[in-house]
């Protein structure tokens, strides 16, 4: 009985091979990806600072720009900026969640001034992958034009240049311009439970 589940299992596998090299066979273009982090979910930067480290390990330059969390002391910054100055540049725009900041204007300027830096970051022809974390956020508030953002995306990005923007709420806008768009779904989280944020899961 088992030889014969064996038997069948390798059998079948072969299939799934031969398709899946004729799949792959058709591949072979390649471009700098647009790619978008949205959703209620957990893990929208923490994927993100993963292709971060991946980079890091290909010896791919990197960037992140962070807007909205700025006063947060979170792992991956103290990891980038203490071991990784060199392979990847990190950049703080926010002054915290909104709801901290309570100043509009403010906020405005904050998002303003990282996104000159994210233009700056993606233009820059020694950083091969951008990550903007938490801009969506920037971008559902109004506090940066979405048009604006989504056509220099698509008209002045470097051709093999990465950039990956996070947070809730994609704008449509971005949605469609984008080559990779993953929702992160909620399905439990703690906090619901009176657990607060802690060290080495949420930052």
């Amino acid at each position: 009985m088992t030889e014969d589940k064996n038997t069948r299992h390798s059998e079948k596998m072969k299939k799934i091979k031969v398709a899946r090299d004729r799949m792959m066979a058709t591949k072979t273009d390649e471009k700098g990806l647009l790619i978008v982090h949205t959703g209620t979910g957990k893990g929208k930067s923490s994927s993100g600072f993963g292709m971060i480290l991946r980079c890091i390990g290909h010896g791919m330059p990197c960037a992140v720009v962070q807007f909205i969390k700025g006063t947060w002391i979170t792992g991956e910054a103290e990891m980038l900026r203490t071991r990784f100055a060199d392979e990847c540049r990190f950049f703080v725009s926010g002054e915290g969640f909104t709801w901290e900041t309570q100043d509009r204007a403010r906020d405005i300027a904050a998002a303003r001034a990282g996104w000159d830096i994210a233009k700056a970051q993606i233009l820059d022809p020694d950083i091969r992958f951008v990550l903007l974390d938490e801009i969506n956020i920037a971008l559902r508030n109004d506090y940066l034009d979405i048009d604006e953002v989504v056509d220099f995306l698509l008209t002045q990005k470097p051709a093999m240049t990465h950039v990956c923007l996070t947070g809730r709420n994609a704008r449509p806008e971005l949605i469609e311009a984008a080559d990779l768009v993953t929702e992160m779904t909620l399905v439990k989280h703690p906090f619901r439970d009176g657990i607060k944020a802690q060290q080495g899961v949420e930052f």
